[in-house]
Parts: structure tokens; C-alpha cells; sequence
């Protein structure tokens, strides 16, 4: 998986209800744990955009409730900055199901994601709405 340009400021932690924006059929998701962030005592692992994290899907369709599945952060409102000193920030936090090998669950995502997203995850933002 391919690094990330950007500075993001970890914004989600363990814990966190966040929006599911494609139509895998999750409609709220549940962080339960962040893969490799090895924390330190009474500090929760956060995610920012661009981060995958294991959740459990909280509302939805009734045969995805209760799934631990993968997801990635696509949109978070806390701003974080760009190589170039911009600094960007969304409206809401948002993420969407992806399978182990990074490939979107769901064929169409809501709204915008991140720059940081088309490079890391190309397939998930070939079937967003744009790219900010």
C-alpha cells in the first residue's frame, strides 16, 4: 500500500460511529480497531483519511448487521494539510467498505472523496462522485 502524501491529523479513534457512503448495504459503521497502530498507555489509536480500520456494521441491511468488515476513511471534517500548505476539510466523516485486497465492496460511492484516497486506493475513487 502506497504511503501517504498529506499530514492528516488522525480525527476518528476506536469507538467512533461513521457514516458507510456506498451501497454495500451498511449504512452506519462501528471502529473497533485500527491494523499497526501500536498505541501507548490510555491513548486510542486514531484514523484519519486514507486510513483502513476494522469495524463492525451497526445499521444497514439485516444480513450485513453485526459483520466486521474493513473500511477506508474517505472524508473526515477535522481539516488536515497537504504537501502544498493547503489545508482541507469536509463537511462530514464518511467512509467506504473495501475487501482485503483494497477493492471497494460496493459499486458507487456518495458525494467526494480525497486526493489521498486516488492515490492510494485508485479502484475506490474510480467509482466516487469526484475527487477533491
Amino acid at each position: 500500500m502506497k504511503g501517504l502524501t498529506s499530514s492528516v491529523t488522525r480525527a476518528l479513534t476506536t469507538g467512533s460511529y461513521v457514516p458507510c457512503q456506498d451501497n454495500s448495504g451498511a449504512k452506519e459503521i462501528f471502529i473497533i480497531g485500527i491494523p499497526g497502530m501500536a498505541g501507548t498507555r490510555r491513548r486510542n489509536a486514531g484514523a484519519g483519511v486514507g486510513t483502513v480500520v476494522t469495524a463492525s456494521v451497526k445499521k444497514g441491511n439485516p444480513d450485513m448487521i453485526k459483520k466486521v468488515v474493513k473500511a477506508v476513511i474517505i472524508r473526515q471534517k477535522k481539516e488536515f494539510r497537504r504537501p502544498n500548505g493547503m489545508r482541507v476539510m469536509f463537511e462530514d466523516n464518511a467512509a467506504v467498505l473495501i475487501t482485503e485486497d483494497g477493492l471497494p465492496v460496493g459499486t458507487e460511492v456518495k458525494g467526494v472523496v480525497a486526493r489521498e484516497i486516488y492515490e492510494r486506493f485508485p479502484k475506490v475513487s474510480a467509482v466516487s462522485a469526484g475527487i477533491l
